[in-house]
């Protein structure tokens, strides 16, 4: 799995989070890690994006960006309100296959979900992956609302014969409700993909150093992790 593409069922679902941890086990392992970040939006010139994010979490990874827009909008809608040129799907594979060349693993966020349009002309996310021929890991939310997006997003990922790797919640919560402890069946079920990994609410908050040794406990082996599914699951049993 020389590179993942990692995307969201929305918005504030906890990719990034969720990258950095994938990225702080991979460098535990040995592994060099690169973070590509097609299209940032909604910061300035100087401020911190997601890949800045994800390498204060995570450790020494190689962070690129090919684009940031200034308004918290999608890609396209962004670029064009800037007046600068988009990022399209080519880009993103080509960039990602030269960061592949030189790490063992490359980590692509997306912004948003599947299908949020980096250009006017419809290029998506899903569109770069279908490129690199490579897997896509979902990020969900755990709680009510999560099992019609996440079977929405699953949906796609098959209509396009996209390798499906399965799911990440992204924000598991400190105080867990009914609708999250269910979806811990109900998620891979209606996706018909594995669950692999819960990152706890407020891991973006750790200290580096702790959030580097936690995280392998949030992710299943197929993501260099140990957590289990069936465990967690129990765990929450009622």
């Amino acid at each position: 799995m020389p590179v993942l593409v990692i995307t969201g069922t929305g918005t504030e679902v906890g990719k990034t989070v969720t990258t950095a941890a994938i990225a702080a086990t991979a460098l535990a392992a040995g592994r060099s890690v690169a973070v590509l970040k097609p299209a940032q939006t909604g910061v300035g010139p100087h401020e911190r994006g997601d890949a800045d994010e994800v390498a204060r979490l995570a450790g020494a990874v190689t962070t690129l960006e090919l684009a940031r827009y200034p308004e918290p909008l999608a890609p396209g809608t962004a670029a064009r309100r800037a007046g600068l040129a988009p990022v399209r799907p080519r880009e993103v594979a080509e960039a990602a296959d030269k960061l592949a060349t030189e790490h063992d693993l490359v980590l692509v966020e997306g912004a948003g979900g599947l299908l949020v349009r980096l250009d006017d002309d419809g290029g998506t996310l899903a569109d770069a992956a279908q490129l690199l021929d490579a897997p896509v890991l979902v990020v969900a939310s755990a709680g009510l609302g999560t099992l019609n997006t996440t079977e929405l997003t699953a949906h796609e990922l098959r209509s396009r014969g996209l390798d499906f790797a399965g799911i990440v919640i992204g924000s598991w919560p400190n105080e867990v409700d009914l609708a999250s402890r269910c979806n811990l069946a109900d998620l891979p079920m209606v996706a018909d993909a594995p669950l692999l990994g819960a990152v706890p609410s407020g891991a973006g908050a750790y200290p580096p150093a702790d959030f580097r040794a936690a995280a392998p406990s949030w992710l299943a082996p197929r993501l260099g992790g140990d957590w289990s599914a069936s465990a967690f699951a129990v765990s929450y049993a009622s």
